[in-house]
């Protein structure tokens, strides 16, 4: 490919609405335009990047039998109604209407379209297991739209999902799955994690994220180097010191506390009591779904005072409370100052749980058997010391509930936690039957029983793999890509096209490589050499071949790796081969398994 018939449209300066490091640096090598809050369009260098991954990802699932499927990105309101999902997604979910009034909506998975075309076509358990999967572009009404290709509205999905007879033929799918997902980010240059996390909407018993730590995540991960735990903070715990409460025959007393409206106001005031010896008291709704019918649950939630809620924990717990009698959680949310005032007497900043019987409460495990504590009497201005949780306080659930710290002690070991953002590039879930039961997907067993089929779904953002590479693989001169992913492997740029000599070798070289099936782009252009060899280095290919004048004259080119940031003179006669020999090199280096 010559660069001057090539549409590259490089920027010199950073575009003033990008951020992070892979906004920017797609928009200026040339890779994406923008065109509407969240949605983009793949130029050429970007859609070779992006088909090459989605090469691999076909290629790493067809090693563990997965069979290539396109299903529709417009679904009808049906499949997602009988899971439950259509009032789950909320806004985010696109909708819309045919011309006769029927419900749509533009798919942001495709579990329920799976799992139809499984409850119609598989009948028996030879059949199974069966690994289905697409790479299919998907639609999301984010809310804010940002981050260049880190938060969009309509995106490149590589989701699969898996049909076993049972929960040890899941277990080994998973696994499956597991060791596939290692080997396409292995190949794919990234340095990841994976962590445990949360199931949330897609439901199931486990999942596990594949998280690149960058500045550029959106995500919260804790780990400890010392055993190797790693948990989303979603879904994380940790280890903290045990407090000694002392007496513990001392019954509640109310004391007034004017203008104390928080916990930190609370430590300071005479009679008060530090944030790790209050019980904090938070008022959540709990909205659930039974077909069309809406139901809306207060519950209270209690932490230590010096402890952060974790609102996805939060709906895990208010999910096993208000899940029953065909009763689906569908969202959680904070009340509202009127309602706090309604149902408990008091405005936020006064309120407690005891003596509360009309409202669940939801306690923290930190607050197990703590004594002597502090906290708001349900009056406006007053609060109650000498609480006792265990004895004062009707818990209906003990759970964790609170967000993990950087700097407290791993739960499986004797280290302490890092906690850093981190970018999710994958996430594979054992959804079990939640979806062959609710929609009717079940087959006979050996024994001729009809049993549900038991599912996993696995996902795989396609272009989140291309940003998270650019996030950890760049410099400040421009991209750094894997050559893997690379949209080309070399490019040759002879710095001045008017001298014939320089031109003829630069042609040369050209179609040798061509001729030998390299990725080459061939810089062609009456270009200032500046302008050339920035240009290569923004956009990163991984190798270039620079002919000058001073150097050919000794018969020589220079051969640059960008990776390495080094530059090597070598003959003209020997450019091919050597050339060869580092692509190949480069190539062995990612596709050697890691894991």
């Amino acid at each position: 490919m010559r660069w001057s018939n090539y549409f590259i449209p490089t920027l010199r300066e950073d575009p003033a609405d990008a951020e992070v490091i892979s906004h920017k640096l797609l928009l200026r090598a040339g890779l994406i335009r923008q065109l509407a809050a969240g949605i983009y369009s793949y130029l050429p260098v970007a859609q070779r990047s992006v088909l090459k991954i989605s090469q691999i990802i076909r290629e790493e699932m067809n090693a563990i039998g997965g069979q290539e499927f396109f299903l529709p990105a417009l679904h009808p309101a049906e499949p997602w109604q009988e899971s439950g999902r259509w009032s789950v997604m909320g806004d985010n979910m696109f909708r819309l209407k045919d011309r006769k009034g029927g419900d749509y909506c533009l798919g942001m998975t495709h579990e329920e379209i799976f799992t139809e075309i499984a409850r119609r076509e598989l009948r028996s358990y030879k059949q199974l297991p069966q690994v289905w999967y697409q790479i299919q572009t998907k639609f999301r009404d984010e809310l804010r739209p940002k981050s260049g290709l880190l938060r969009v509205r309509q995106f490149t999905m590589k989701d699969a999902y898996t049909f076993d007879i049972d929960a040890s033929g899941l277990d080994r799918s998973f696994e499956d799955q597991r060791r596939a997902y290692c080997r396409i980010y292995d190949r794919c240059g990234l340095d990841y994690v994976i962590v445990d996390a949360d199931t949330g909407a897609m439901g199931g018993s486990a999942s596990n994220e594949f998280m690149v730590y960058t500045d550029a995540g959106e995500d919260l991960v804790a780990s400890c180097a010392q055993c190797g735990y790693a948990a989303n903070t979603e879904k994380a715990a940790s280890r903290i010191p045990e407090i000694e409460d002392g007496d513990a025959t001392l019954e509640p007393e109310k004391f007034p506390t004017p203008g104390v409206r928080t916990i930190e106001d609370l430590t300071t005031f005479p009679g008060g009591a530090e944030a790790s010896r209050q019980i904090k008291t938070l008022v959540y709704v709990a909205v659930a779904n039974k077909g069309n019918d809406v139901q809306a649950t207060p519950v209270l939630a209690l932490l230590r005072g010096d402890h952060p809620l974790n609102e996805a924990k939060l709906s895990n717990a208010a999910a096993r409370l208000v899940n029953r009698d065909g009763w689906e959680l569908t969202s959680v949310r904070a009340a509202h100052a009127e309602e706090i005032f309604e149902w408990m007497g008091a405005n936020a900043g006064s309120l407690g749980a005891v003596g509360v019987t009309k409202l669940p409460v939801i306690a923290d495990e930190a607050l197990r058997g703590r004594r002597n504590m502090t906290t708001g009497a349900n009056e406006d201005d007053h609060h109650l010391r000498g609480v006792n949780i265990e004895r004062d306080v009707a818990v209906a659930q003990w759970t964790d509930l609170r967000t993990v710290i950087e700097g407290e002690g791993c739960p499986r070991c004797e280290g302490t936690l890092r906690v850093a953002k981190a970018l999710e590039v994958g996430h594979i879930f054992k959804l079990g039957t939640k979806y062959s039961v609710s929609m009717g997907a079940s087959v006979l067993t050996a024994e001729g029983k009809e049993t549900p089929i038991v599912m996993g779904s696995y996902g795989i953002g396609v272009e989140r793999i291309l940003a998270a590479a650019i996030e950890l693989h760049h410099d400040e001169a421009g991209i750094i890509f894997p050559i893997t992913i690379a949209p080309f492997h070399v490019v040759v740029s002879p710095l001045n096209v008017r001298d014939p000599e320089l031109k003829a070798t630069a042609d040369r070289i050209y179609r040798e490589m061509l001729s030998a099936g390299v990725e080459v782009l061939y810089d062609d252009r009456d270009e200032r050499a500046g302008v050339k060899l920035n240009d290569a280095d923004l956009v990163g290919i991984p190798f270039r071949i620079t002919i000058g004048a001073k150097k050919f004259k000794e018969g020589k080119v220079e051969f640059y790796d960008r990776a390495a940031r080094r530059a090597e003179d070598i003959a003209v006669d020997a450019t091919f081969e050597h050339t060869g020999l580092r692509i190949e090199q480069a190539f062995k280096r990612l596709n050697t398994p890691k894991h």
